[in-house]
């Protein structure tokens, strides 16, 4: 029997507000547990929310860069459950009626476009974070930290029409691509900024009813993602060819045993009591609004990628990689440096040694106007492609401007004619048997030359002066 999965994921991306969604305090990732509290996000009684503009204003730039559509009207709600970091025994969410819906993601590989619905864009708050120590029974401890109570979150609930963890893999580096670009969202799983939960079935191939799903928590890396998948559409696929049924269940991605691992029973909305929150009038997003915010958005990876094909002559692959961070696609161009050129050496160069010292773009010790600057060193030909490369090394080595470098190093290029034409004739002096094998009709020795001339000057000599000075000089 084959078999094919379905996927849905729910992403959970923090907003980048300097303070949570409900009260003052701030939102920053890394103060001391605790500290960041009040008994609005403490939950004290009597204490009332009030929304954040600036998450509202976040959240709709994020469903818009989506495709989904605004609803002029949406209702929080409280999601009702209890859990040791939920101090209220509550989540304020939206339910029914959430901030905006029907957007999709567009997935462009092996030259097929793949469309991915989003169901629905719904804000809300996060819970605190429970920290768990210890091994042993006797030295075990768990603590809590309050600080992420009342962070603002947008999830984002894809349709169920992901069949591959490599989709999976690609929907989310995309939605992490758009929040960044956005500035809504810093996209850092390992500080929990940026979440995902699964959730996965398996049913006969062309078969069109879903199979019972299974939900995967603790996804807290693009790679744990994929390996989770893959882990458990083999498991449901196993279960299902054993005559056995599907348990509806949410699961643990165990990274130490590589596996998933039965956590609880999977809950159902009736489950959580969902009614309107009390204290929350609804949140109305008008025309004009909408208008004001979408006028404050930058241009999307999507389209630079377009825009980057179309304008500077940059081919499709690259250009995807270029706008795949926003800042690796900052196209201002003060100096004029050739487009093409520029994409050549972050293709290439930078990104080499980005991946070889384990580093970020946003890390990058060699800034896009320095890039810039060793392109215009060798248009102008002060240094030949060859020197620039080792350039390019000791800048990003050492943070050095390329004209640091070659001033330390001394290899500016040698474009006099009159002193390459001095070397030339030596060299020619002192090698009369080559020279008489080139006269003879030995053209092979023209390299032998063009050698021991870059050589006498340490690689400094521009090539095509050098080639064509030593052609006349041989031919004469």
């Amino acid at each position: 029997m084959e078999c094919e999965a379905v996927i849905g994921l729910e992403v959970h991306a923090q907003l980048l507000t300097r303070s949570k969604i409900f009260c003052s305090c701030p939102s920053q990732f890394g103060a001391p547990p605790n500290t960041n509290t009040c008994p609005v996000c403490l939950g004290f009684p009597g204490a009332l929310p009030v929304l954040n503009r600036e998450a509202v204003i976040m959240a709709v730039k994020a469903a818009m860069a989506l495709g989904c559509t605004i609803n002029p009207v949406s209702i929080f709600a409280r999601k009702n459950y209890f859990y040791p970091d939920l101090p209220k025994g509550y989540q304020i969410s939206q339910y029914d009626k959430p901030l905006a819906e029907h957007g999709h993601i567009l997935l462009s590989g092996n030259g097929q476009a793949k469309k991915i619905g989003i169901k629905r864009v719904h804000m809300e708050e996060d819970a605190g974070k429970s920290i768990h120590d210890g091994f042993a029974d006797s030295d075990r401890y768990s603590y809590i930290d309050l600080n992420r109570s009342g962070t603002p979150l947008i999830e984002i609930v894809s349709d169920p029409a992901i069949n591959s963890p490599a989709e999976a893999y690609d929907y989310l580096t995309r939605m992490k691509v758009i929040l960044e670009y956005l500035e809504v969202c810093d996209g850092n799983m390992e500080e929990g900024s940026l979440r995902c939960d699964a959730n996965v079935s398996v049913r006969p191939a062309g078969e069109r009813k879903l199979g019972t799903k299974t939900e995967l928590k603790n996804l807290n890396s693009f790679r744990f993602l994929q390996r989770a998948l893959e882990y458990e559409i083999a498991r449901q696929i196993g279960v299902l060819k054993s005559g056995a049924p599907i348990e509806q269940e949410t699961r643990l991605w165990n990274t130490a045993e590589q596996r998933t691992i039965s956590m609880r029973s999977k809950e159902e909305a009736h489950d959580y009591r969902y009614f309107p929150e009390p204290d929350l009038p609804p949140l109305v997003v008008s025309s004009e609004w909408q208008a004001q915010i979408r006028a404050m958005m930058p241009e999307l990876p999507e389209a630079k990628k377009q825009r980057f094909v179309e304008q500077y002559g940059i081919p499709e692959y690259d250009a995807g990689v270029l706008t795949n961070e926003d800042l690796t696609s900052k196209d201002k161009n003060p100096n004029g440096v050739e487009s093409l050129a520029a994409s050549n050496w972050i293709m290439g160069d930078l990104l080499r040694d980005l991946k070889e010292f384990n580093k970020g773009i946003e890390a990058s010790p060699v800034k896009p106007r320095e890039i810039a600057a060793l392109i215009g060193l060798i248009d102008r030909g002060e240094i030949s492609g060859k020197m620039a490369k080792e350039v390019f090394e000791t800048m990003f080595r050492e943070a050095k401007s390329p004209h640091q470098v070659i001033q330390e190093r001394g290899l500016k290029q040698i474009t006099d004619s009159t002193e390459i034409e001095k070397v030339i004739r030596e060299i020619i002096a002192n090698n009369p048997n080559a020279y008489e094998q080139y006269r003879t009709g030995k053209k092979a020795t023209f390299g032998f030359f063009v050698g021991q001339v870059m050589k006498a000057t340490k690689g400094q000599a521009n090539p095509q002066l050098v080639n064509e000075l030593l052609k006349s000089l041989l031919d004469s």
